[in-house]
């Protein structure tokens, strides 16, 4: 996946590895440092009813300084990238260290010992700058204005995000890792509205997030959903709304992930299992006693960390502790075994994890988060599965989520919605929703889409931490089909 690193590979890598260079002259003494520098350089696109709006550029780099001395852990972060800059960040988590040594809740572990090298950059087919802004703009406004023609459809949007993020660890012991990816993700929208009801339809409602170039615009179908899109809030302005009544529940991909990232990526983060995050982001229904014979879903529930599929948003080869990342079931056979917990908190919760420990930028420390947080495909098309259900409903594109502080009661509530009787699906209704426990949820599971159905989504915005971290998170998955569920209906 990577060669052995070589700071001359290009300009931009030279810059940042330069820096984490300059730090290994200026280090302070201790038992381990790390340095992980990040530049991020952003730029936001859209076109709102017809008109072009403000260009959002972003371009961010500093770094976070580490050190373990003495058994205590102490951060020191700056956006001042000059020696002296790295000198004072590097005293400040010398300083820490010295603190709370003797006083954390666990003994920070052992650091990797291993000199490791690696040099890695995701390289799209269709690279965001082989386009020129004005180019793309122009292209948005195409694409907005195929969201119009009807006087019902009251605000259409259309825009890109693109994120280049380039991270480099050093570490006392004489390793070093460079990653390099670029972030795409596009965005649609039309409301369509009539007397006193507004019904708005998405391209993914945000979750929609890959990793590469423009390509990945083509593989989604982005530049060509326009008429479809305003077709479909036209039709739910016209439509019922979705019945209420126990009955089965067809999942789409889209709203799959966000199900998938609530009630099971978020309950399985170790560190919000031990306690840390219950003042802010809450705490979780899962204890270290489940782990190994708790059945979380049906047998037909596996879900992998994958941080190595090509184009989900969280593909890395090394989290941002320097810990090398590999495939990982948590779920097995509906069988839960593995939580979602870096190194720091596998030795303080003496189990396995993975590799997750993942920060949002050079100026928080790395957490517990998601990554790529997969439910992997069963056996059935779309078809069979649909054919399965008496009366039940399909629902896709999330619109509304409610879940309590620890991971278990939750309500979600959906752009669109498709009756389906006796295996045939059937008309659109609006304002689906449902509820349910966790869980039980999951082990209502009764038929997962085949790999043809698997769809790629994801966050580019998952909240955690004190101070707040956002970041991206992937999620792929087929379309599920639960049974017996509360569905009702409502705005």
């Amino acid at each position: 996946m990577g060669a052995a690193w070589c700071p001359s590979m290009n300009t931009s890598s030279t810059s940042i590895a330069s820096i984490a260079e300059r730090f290994t002259a200026v280090a302070p003494a201790c038992d381990h440092w790390s340095i992980r520098v990040v530049r991020q350089r952003s730029e936001h696109l859209s076109v709102t009813r017809g008109v072009p709006d403000p260009v959002h550029v972003g371009d961010d780099i500093g770094v976070m300084v580490t050190v373990v001395k003495d058994g205590g852990l102490g951060y020191g972060a700056t956006s001042d990238i000059t020696s002296l800059g790295l000198v004072r960040a590097g005293r400040e988590a010398c300083d820490w260290a010295n603190r709370v040594a003797g006083r954390m809740v666990a003994v920070p572990p052992t650091p990797h010992q291993s000199a490791v090298r690696f040099d890695h950059e995701v390289r799209p087919a269709r690279p965001w700058s082989s386009v020129s802004r004005a180019d793309k703009m122009a292209r948005l406004g195409v694409l907005a204005a195929g969201l119009t023609g009807n006087e019902r459809i009251v605000n259409w949007q259309a825009g890109l995000s693109f994120t280049d993020e380039e991270v480099v660890i050093a570490t006392s012991e004489g390793g070093f890792i460079r990653q390099r990816y670029g972030l795409i993700v596009p965005d649609l929208e039309a409301s369509a509205s009539a007397e006193s009801e507004t019904q708005t339809r998405t391209f993914g409602r945000g979750g929609t997030i890959r990793q590469g170039g423009l390509e990945a615009l083509d593989d989604l179908g982005f530049w060509n959903a326009g008429p479809r899109i305003a077709g479909e809030a036209l039709e739910l302005l016209a439509a019922p709304d979705c019945p209420t009544g126990v009955m089965d529940l067809l999942l789409s991909p889209d709203q799959m992930y966000i199900q998938i990232h609530e009630s099971i990526g978020h309950p399985l983060e170790l560190d919000r299992i031990l306690g840390d995050e219950r003042n802010y982001a809450g705490t979780s229904f899962v204890s270290l006693d489940m782990f190994g014979g708790y059945v979380y879903g049906s047998s037909l529930l596996n879900v992998t960390f994958d941080p190595g599929v090509s184009g989900e948003a969280a593909s890395y080869a090394f989290d941002d502790d320097g810990t090398r990342a590999s495939r990982e079931h948590l779920i097995r056979d509906g069988i839960l075994v593995r939580p979602l917990g870096g190194a720091f908190s596998q030795a303080r919760a003496n189990v396995s994890g993975v590799s997750n420990a993942r920060a949002c930028s050079w100026n928080r420390p790395t957490i517990d988060r998601m990554a790529n947080l997969n439910v992997e495909p069963g056996g059935s098309r779309l078809e069979d599965l649909v054919a399965q259900v008496e009366n039940g409903v399909l629902m896709e594109t999330n619109t509304s989520w409610s879940i309590d502080d620890s991971r278990n009661k939750f309500q979600f509530g959906c752009e669109r919605g498709r009756l389906i009787r006796d295996g045939v699906l059937g008309p659109v209704v609006k304002n689906p929703n449902y509820r349910g426990i966790s869980a039980t949820f999951w082990r209502s599971l009764k038929g997962l889409g085949d790999a043809a159905s698997l769809r790629v989504h994801g966050t580019p915005t998952c909240g955690k931490g004190e101070p707040n971290q956002a970041i991206h998170v992937g999620h792929a998955t087929p379309p599920g089909l639960f049974a017996d569920v509360q569905v009702f209906g409502g705005g």
